[in-house]
């Protein structure tokens, strides 16, 4: 039995499709990773196996409980970590973490023995009775795991656990989740965009886009399909017209070419070789090259392959930490 299945999954919003058939299976104790740019059906999927969104067509199961039917059977299984911050900043973090252990009908003595292990394990126990309010952007977040674990979850799903925090905090969100997967048997689904974070984190990787799953492997699997190891990345001063396009495509040693964000990013067979001639052809094509890279490829390069275009970090969405869950907001009323 798998941890998580999904059988063609579909979700229609009026003539809009945000999911198109979508299936994957995830191994017991398996980090598998699901990566997209906005919009490419992450949220939506992450919303249908969380029981908080109806599918328009499919199945899916959670250790074995199809999510639509036992609803309740599938929540006591699962631990969630949204994109948005969740816990109460005018509560601390142990009042959070007790409340949210209360929802799951633990008693109390379980309740203290967990919290207190998870606030070790995630950092925040010398302060779990300072207010969420005084903790930083990296801090809240390990809070939010440590709830989303409190309930021992056989499956933690985690939906941009790292958006909006600094590269340094983002590290430690994921030696945090390294270590967890250690010290219990725990199957994670997480959803990103963030190449680094995928490769860091994931067994396997599925790449999604306009809510098609468009690849599914090992980042290693992934790689082979690309038939080319080299990339060649130059920075064009100016635009690289059609002309330039073309003419860099006619070398033989070319297998495809992206232009975008003012930098040629072109696959070839020996990138050593392919340097020099590749910079003649700018040159005669009334080009200019300001900067040159040769690499091998990554999973960036993969997800290029398979969906045409690379994937952009978008702007991490601003949290106001003004605000606490515990505030009532009047605006409207």
């Amino acid at each position: 039995m798998f941890a998580i299945e999904v059988n063609e999954l579909i979700k229609q919003y009026g003539t809009f499709s945000a999911l198109k058939g979508v299936s994957f299976s995830i191994n017991k104790g398996e980090c598998f990773g699901l990566l997209g740019p906005n919009g490419a059906g992450k949220t939506t999927l992450i919303r249908i196996l969380t029981t908080l969104l109806k599918s328009t067509s499919g199945k899916a199961t959670m250790m074995g409980i199809e999510v639509g039917k036992d609803n309740t059977g599938v929540r006591k299984l699962i631990g969630v970590v949204p994109q948005a911050m969740t816990s109460d900043l005018d509560l601390t973090g142990l009042e959070n973490m007790d409340i949210y252990a209360r929802f799951y009908n633990m008693p109390k003595k379980d309740r203290k023995a967990r919290i207190d292990d998870l606030l070790e394990r995630v950092g925040l126990r010398d302060r779990r009775n300072d207010l969420v309010a005084t903790y930083s952007g990296g801090m809240r977040r390990r809070l939010e795991i440590a709830k989303g674990l409190v309930h021992k979850p056989a499956i933690l799903i985690l939906d941009e656990p790292t958006i909006g925090l600094d590269p340094q905090s983002r590290h430690v969100v994921w030696d945090l989740l390294t270590n967890l997967r250690k010290e219990d048997t725990l199957t994670i689904l997480l959803t990103t965009h963030y190449m680094e974070e995928a490769e860091f984190l994931c067994e396997r990787i599925a790449i999604i886009d306009h809510g098609e799953i468009v690849a599914i492997d090992t980042l290693e699997g992934l790689k082979k399909v690309i038939p080319t190891k080299d990339i060649v990345e130059i920075v064009i001063k100016g635009t690289a017209g059609e002309r330039l396009i073309e003419d860099i495509k006619s070398l033989p040693m070319v297998r495809s070419i992206i232009f975008a964000d003012g930098k040629l990013r072109i696959s070839v067979e020996n990138g050593a070789q392919a340097i020099p001639l590749l910079l003649d052809k700018i040159e005669t094509s009334g080009g200019k090259a300001t900067s040159i890279l040769l690499k091998q490829q990554t999973l960036e390069d993969v997800f290029i392959h398979f969906t045409g275009r690379p994937i952009r970090e978008e702007e991490a969405r601003k949290v106001n930490f003004l605000i606490g869950a515990g505030l009532p907001q009047k605006m409207g009323r």
